[in-house]
């Protein structure tokens, strides 16, 4: 078996080693660039490091406290307990990415300058396949094998299913809101146009809000952000200058931002999610958040790998205040 000469190698990984962990924060930033939806809670603080522990395990208050009463005098005050917590439970989620060169290619361009050439490239690549594939997650439904649960999956189309589980068929205070166009929450039937989506969409905020909490990030497929723009021609507000600096472009709807993310993210077409993001978390383990480990030597070529791993969810503990608007766009 060839294997790469001691001091090409060692060169190579050093390289490798030292500038990833000089970017590690450039590539957060450029996963969170990715995808508008991850960028908010991001922004918010809602990304959070645990330090292990088998699964993801949250509290969450299903009903209100049963015990309110309004007395006077001796009356008798009802202090029977009331069952209000409950906790959702969500598995770990796997990642990797890899550096990786072969032998010839370190040889090939050993001399410093050369080998850093190759790892820039290399670790640009690496950042840029992480974002996209993490994007594509975080929009998911969480149908493939080991694959995080995304928006698909926790604002569900049906506004049902097990998460985080939970049975929302049995437990209906699980269940999230659904806006669809072929049943919509208020009116009969609508083709979603530039016409129709206000109304279409204002109804859903209207039937999220509970007093100070709202929805405040909406993320819409292209066909619904384009049909929402052209319908704010005379009232049309961006959002700030560093969302446009992200790569993203924000509309204003009521108290939130309405931003478009694509096919190639993950979102799919003709649907637009209605997130408060207070109760969302990117919940990630401390030591394996785009974290990158020692290379690897392979023992039957001649070959090194430099593995990057993630090791994540994502968690929801209030899906009654999330909804979803899907339905046929005009063309």
């Amino acid at each position: 078996m060839a294997v790469p000469s001691t001091t090409s190698l060692t060169t190579f990984t050093e390289l490798v080693s030292t500038t990833y962990r000089a970017h590690k924060a450039e590539v957060v930033d450029n996963v969170s660039n990715h995808n508008a939806f991850f960028r908010q809670i991001s922004k918010k603080g809602n990304v959070e490091m645990l330090d292990g522990g088998l699964t993801i395990t949250y509290p969450i208050d299903f009903e209100d406290n049963a015990t309110y009463q309004r007395y006077s005098g001796y009356d008798t005050l009802n202090i029977s307990n009331s069952e209000v917590l409950s906790s959702v439970e969500f598995q770990w989620r796997n990642v990797a990415i890899h550096v990786t060169a072969s032998g010839t290619e370190i040889r090939n361009n050993s001399g410093r300058n050369r080998i850093i050439n190759l790892v820039k490239a290399r670790i640009k690549n690496a950042m840029r396949s992480m974002a996209n594939g993490l994007s594509q997650d975080f929009y998911s439904a969480g149908s493939l094998t080991n694959q995080i649960g995304g928006l698909q999956a926790l604002i569900a189309d049906a506004g049902t299913g097990t998460v985080g589980g939970i049975n929302s068929s049995t437990y209906t205070f699980w269940q999230n809101i659904v806006q669809d166009s072929t049943d919509p929450l208020q009116g009969s039937a609508v083709t979603i146009s530039a016409t129709t989506i206000e109304r279409f969409f204002f109804d859903l905020w209207n039937a999220l809000e509970r007093g100070s909490d709202h929805v405040d990030c909406i993320v819409a497929s292209d066909d619904y952000f384009g049909l929402f723009e052209s319908s704010q021609q005379a009232l049309r507000r961006y959002a700030d200058k560093d969302e446009a600096d992200s790569g993203f472009v924000a509309l204003k709807c009521k108290g939130a931002k309405i931003w478009r993310d694509s096919a190639a993210s993950g979102m799919p077409a003709a649907h637009a999610y209605f997130t408060n993001t207070d109760y969302f978390k990117l919940v990630a383990h401390q030591d394996a958040w785009m974290e990158m480990i020692d290379e690897q030597r392979s023992i039957n070529n001649d070959a090194v790998v430099m593995p990057i791993l993630t090791q994540c969810n994502l968690v929801v503990t209030n899906r009654s205040l999330q909804g979803v608007a899907r339905g046929l766009a005009a063309s």
